[in-house]
């Protein structure tokens, strides 16, 4: 049996291995904003057909994290500057509400399984294991989502931090990973403390954080602003 005559579930599943492993090498910071995503080169890679490859681009296109463009093919997506303040105001929108939520209805249990999430960040911070620190800081985000039961809302915000990630890269963050996980840890507190308020007032502290990090008034979308050099700071 050939690759492309597989089952119709096998064949989902190898499209839900190829999507899962480039957003993993997104989140994880292993795949820049802007590389060309070869489909031939990727179907000998997974072992599987081009076709399965397609499936997985067009799905990955549809979560806007790569870009397809006919006679060109496919490429990790670049997100603008104004897409990366939409992505962080719709983050906004929902994780506030969310924790606000969460605190009113978090367990013992619930508690305990983000403190060892926490424990296992703090670790790869302390032993810059950038892969690791990297997806468990995207992680902690989801988990919330994950743990309140609302898959629905675990998916959208993964997408969402998958696109932070890219944007990350792309506007170059000034805020170390110790200093997010450090917020998380904050976070964590008011939510045992179950202080909705103060946990409202954390997570829209950090996401600000996040974004205020970013370069984005450093980047012109007009490529004559970003070559002609500012008149005021020419030499006298």
């Amino acid at each position: 049996m050939t690759r492309d005559h597989a089952s119709g579930g096998n064949a989902d599943s190898a499209t839900d291995r190829v999507a899962a492993a480039i957003t993993d090498a997104i989140i994880e910071h292993r795949l820049a904003a802007g590389t060309k995503l070869v489909e031939q080169n990727l179907a000998t890679l997974f072992g599987v057909s081009r076709t399965i490859v397609r499936q997985a681009l067009i799905r990955l296109e549809r979560e806007r994290l790569i870009h397809l463009e006919p006679a060109k093919g496919a490429s990790v997506a670049k997100p603008s500057v104004q897409e990366t303040r939409q992505i962080f105001a719709t983050r906004r929108y929902l994780e506030i509400p969310m924790i606000t939520d969460f605190v009113r209805k978090a367990t013992k249990d619930d508690i305990r399984k983000l403190r060892h999430h926490l424990i296992e960040e703090k670790s790869a911070c302390n032993q810059t294991d950038v892969r690791g620190r990297t997806r468990l800081l995207a992680d902690f985000h989801v988990l919330i989502a994950t743990i309140m039961g609302n898959a629905v809302l675990a998916e959208v915000l993964s997408q969402l931090v998958t696109r932070t990630s890219l944007a990350a890269m792309l506007y170059q963050t000034r805020l170390s990973a110790e200093h997010s996980s450090a917020e998380h840890v904050e976070l964590l507190d008011a939510i045992e403390q179950h202080d909705a308020g103060l946990a409202a007032q954390v997570m829209e502290k950090h996401l600000n954080n996040v974004e205020a990090s970013l370069h984005l008034d450093a980047t012109f979308a007009d490529i004559s602003l970003a070559l002609i050099p500012d008149k005021s700071s020419a030499p006298a």
